[in-house]
């Protein structure tokens, strides 16, 4: 998979990129990554990425000429793939839509700095807008490097262990259950003794019942678009009934 990354800070994209799983990806070959600076793409001696606004008001936008510039020159390249902007406008980034992007060739990932790009090049070259959540920040650069992680650890070979990915949060629209490793007792508490088990089936239905249980309690927005199966409400209906005397502070009487 190839990643084209349209950023006025390519440095940052490349050093963010070389750790870690992403990291080893690129070095194995598995992924490919190319930044392209508008700034590269600009026809005057100081370089100018951004004016003032049409209309007034704070801040700057940045050139439709350098953009334009650059994603064809990503193009011509050999980039392929939709072309995503990241802003808080968009839809919301989630593993269903990583998903999506890691079966396809590539993406071009265009990140925004100032106000804001000028909507010309949005209406004419953006596929799709992309967002990380209700919050703002300085640029596309971080929001980029989550829509890269996220993907390229869906590839095929990246994890060393394909299970690995298939276990982690969201991936069956649920959040991921707790992990404990040594020691086996600590200051802080003890491993759950179903871990210690290798009883598999047992550990596996532990494992489905936290994650059930976590969903419900955390994002029980998660949990209204899963059709649960009998099995599944059921270990659910034991887990909120096993909560909620710890909820409550037990049934003991006053002294």
């Amino acid at each position: 998979m190839r990643f084209d990354v349209l950023s006025l800070f390519p440095d940052f994209v490349r050093s963010a990129m070389t750790v870690g799983v992403v990291g080893r990806a690129l070095e194995r070959a598995l992924i490919e990554l190319r930044t392209w600076n508008p700034r590269d793409y600009t026809s005057d001696n100081y370089r100018t990425i951004d004016d003032r606004p049409f209309g007034g008001g704070p801040g700057m936008v940045m050139l439709i000429e350098p953009l334009r510039k650059a994603l064809a020159a990503a193009r011509a390249d050999g980039a392929s793939g939709p072309v995503i902007l990241l802003s808080p406008q968009g839809r919301r980034f989630d593993q269903d839509w990583a998903r999506e992007l890691a079966a396809g060739q590539g993406a071009v990932l265009v990140c925004g700095r100032y106000e804001g790009i000028d909507q010309r090049f949005i209406d004419r070259y953006v596929d799709v807008e992309c967002s990380m959540g209700d919050f703002v920040l300085s640029g596309g650069e971080v929001p980029a490097l989550a829509v890269m992680d996220a993907c390229t650890r869906l590839l095929p070979g990246v994890l060393h262990r394909e299970a690995s990915a298939e276990q982690d949060s969201f991936m069956d629209g649920l959040l991921d259950c707790p992990h404990y490793t040594r020691p086996e007792v600590a200051d802080e508490g003890r491993v759950p003794e179903v871990l210690l088990s290798g009883h598999h089936a047992a550990i596996a239905r532990w494992r489905l019942q936290q994650s059930l249980g976590r969903t419900a309690e955390r994002r029980p927005d998660l949990l209204a678009r899963r059709a649960l199966s009998k099995a599944e409400a059921a270990l659910l209906r034991e887990y909120q009934d096993a909560a909620a005397p710890a909820a409550s502070g037990g049934s003991g009487s006053d002294p």
